[in-house]
């Protein structure tokens, strides 16, 4: 008689930065559900990231389509602390100066 696996492990790691990525690889949970939302099959995502397994792929749709709601709140998390990480950056430059600064170094054009 053939025994066959109850389970299956999902192949996502959470990262130091917060980011869950596929295992082993640098692909976020992010980048698959972004493509799978625009209508691309695992096999077209696996196409674009040669570096995952079809298998993989599939583990991460099928646990994004059984666990949407947490998924999705996670992505707004991660939209949410990128725009205010973005916020923090452009505060922290002197945006003001730069066009003056930029002038100063050009040669002049000649007369």
């Amino acid at each position: 008689m053939i025994q066959l696996e109850p389970t299956q492990t999902v192949p996502l790691a959470l990262g130091e930065d917060g980011a869950i990525r596929i295992t082993g690889s640098r692909v976020t949970l992010d980048t698959i559900v972004h493509h799978f939302s625009l209508g691309s099959t695992a096999e077209q995502i696996a196409q674009k990231f040669p570096s995952l397994h079809l298998s993989d792929i599939y583990g991460v749709i099928a646990y994004y389509l059984s666990h949407r709601q947490a998924v999705e709140e996670y992505l707004t998390s991660r939209r949410q602390e990128a725009k205010d990480l973005r916020r923090t950056i452009q505060a922290s430059q002197d945006s003001a100066g730069i066009r003056q600064r930029l002038l100063a170094c050009s040669p002049k054009p000649p007369e």
